[in-house]
């Protein structure tokens, strides 16, 4: 019964979906009928409602529900730390940098 009541759900937002022109996906994201639709866009389709009425986090739980392919925002890559051209060239011949202190080579 609960199943046959989520098919039923997702034919009703297949069908509402199929003359709705996808926006530019720039956030988290539902594949629906092999289109990828922002999450906002899909909530205000199913929901008649303005788009600050509700999150993207409560689409994406009830689209997940009911089978639908979500997206997440993307992972945000771990910061590099930014060598100097000495550094470099120092790390290829595979000896450490060490600065030392101003005068130190001075004698």
């Amino acid at each position: 019964m609960r199943r046959e009541r989520h098919i039923r759900r997702s034919d009703a937002i297949l069908k509402s979906m199929k003359g709705t022109k996808p926006e530019q996906v720039v956030g988290e994201s539902v594949t629906i009928g092999r289109r990828p639709y922002p999450v906002k866009q899909v909530g205000q389709v199913m929901t008649r409602q303005d788009r600050r009425d509700f999150s993207a986090g409560e689409v994406l739980r009830a689209m997940t529900q009911l089978g639908f392919t979500c997206r997440g925002l993307p992972r945000a890559a771990v910061p590099t730390r930014v060598l100097s051209p000495l550094q470099q060239a120092s790390a290829r011949l595979g000896i450490p940098v060490s600065y030392g202190t101003p005068g130190q080579w001075s004698e």
